[in-house]
């Protein structure tokens, strides 16, 4: 059996992205961001995939990338989730390049890897893995594509658009510059990753992949994007956990500490529990996209795990933090927002337990 522990290496990756996302996306700043016309830093992202590295971790060496796996991948994710900082690694990291990479697009994919674009996967953030290739776009025998898709996670800072169509010879995967799209910022429930409609029409586009070949790199791809995301839910449970008995230590009433209470302990307790099973169902989803071992399956269970438990973390994280909690000046409804997002992103709970159900035979 593989050891899911995290490895030395791991953790010194963890430190670098958590000593940075420290000094440069506290909640004072958080806070003071996403409230404006520009809520990503996108400063702060250059950092991370230049100095850091994080936008080539998975990319093979050949490709330009550092010839990492799925493990530290999903360690990013989950500082970015204890930090919900805003900045387009769901979008460019895990869903674009993906998709490139599975598709053997090596020059795109040099690009994404060095940090010298961003890129996103022009389908609905919604989208689960195994709901079959989109329509919504077509490609015209000379390659110029049109149509429009909803909801598309980091499309309004991306350069690239990876496009999945409906080509003349069927499925395919398409690249398209953002400048040759109409993309249009929506009012985003999660103030911290954004989504966009994307409309193009009669778009110049080239051609990466045809086919089953399209087909499948668009499936690695979501596949890969929820077992990922599997591992931010878990970084925003922690942080829902951590800074909440920080605060029921400091708070006291009837001059004791509120955290000394027996109902609150109990509560905090099983908030623990959950953790620890949101870290193990994440580790093993991340590490079977690494070995490439029961990979559906694994992804299936972390996502309808995770979800749930990253909402119920941070209602109880701002519940705790009483009215505090309830303000705009603490960041609790931001995890709060991003955990609920999270929640249908990339297919719900209940879209993943049915697609448990189909892979292992389960009758209806």
């Amino acid at each position: 059996m593989t050891d899911l522990l995290y490895s030395d290496v791991e953790e010194d990756l963890r430190a670098s992205v958590r000593d940075l996302l420290k000094a440069k996306a506290g909640a004072e700043a958080l806070l003071a961001r996403v409230e404006t016309a520009e809520p990503y830093d996108l400063k702060l992202w250059r950092t991370l995939a230049d100095e850091v590295g994080v936008a080539g971790l998975a990319v093979p060496e050949e490709l330009g990338g550092h010839g990492a796996s799925a493990r530290e991948v999903a360690v990013v994710a989950e500082e970015l989730g204890r930090s919900v900082a805003p900045v387009p690694f769901l979008g460019s990291v895990v869903l674009a390049t993906t998709a490139l990479v599975h598709a053997g697009a090596r020059d795109f994919v040099g690009k994404l890897a060095a940090g010298q674009a961003i890129g996103a996967l022009a389908v609905p953030l919604s989208t689960a893995p195994g709901a079959g290739f989109p329509s919504s776009v077509t490609a015209s025998p000379e390659g110029k594509l049109s149509g429009r898709v909803g909801t598309v996670a980091d499309a309004s800072v991306a350069d690239l658009l990876v496009v999945p169509a409906a080509g003349p010879d069927g499925p395919a995967l398409y690249v398209v510059s953002a400048a040759d799209a109409t993309v249009t910022e929506l009012v985003s429930f999660d103030l911290t990753r954004r989504v966009a409609d994307v409309v193009l029409s009669e778009a110049p586009a080239t051609l990466v992949a045809s086919g089953p070949e399209a087909a499948a790199a668009l499936e690695q791809a979501l596949l890969f994007g929820a077992g990922i995301l599997a591992s931010e839910q878990t970084g925003v449970a922690e942080w829902a956990l951590t800074e909440t008995v920080t605060y029921l230590k400091g708070r006291y009433q009837f001059g004791r500490p509120v955290g000394g209470f027996q109902s609150l302990k109990h509560r905090l307790a099983n908030l623990y529990t959950d953790l620890v099973l949101a870290r193990a169902a994440a580790r093993n989803a991340a590490d079977a996209l690494a070995t490439g071992t029961d990979v559906p399956i694994s992804v299936a269970v972390a996502q309808a795990r995770n979800a749930p438990i990253a909402v119920r973390a941070t209602e109880e994280a701002i519940q705790l933090h009483g009215g505090i909690g309830m303000t705009w000046e603490h960041p609790a409804h931001l995890y709060l927002k991003r955990a609920k997002a999270d929640e249908i992103a990339l297919g719900t709970p209940g879209r993943h337990r049915a697609r448990l159900a189909e892979l292992i035979d389960l009758p209806a």
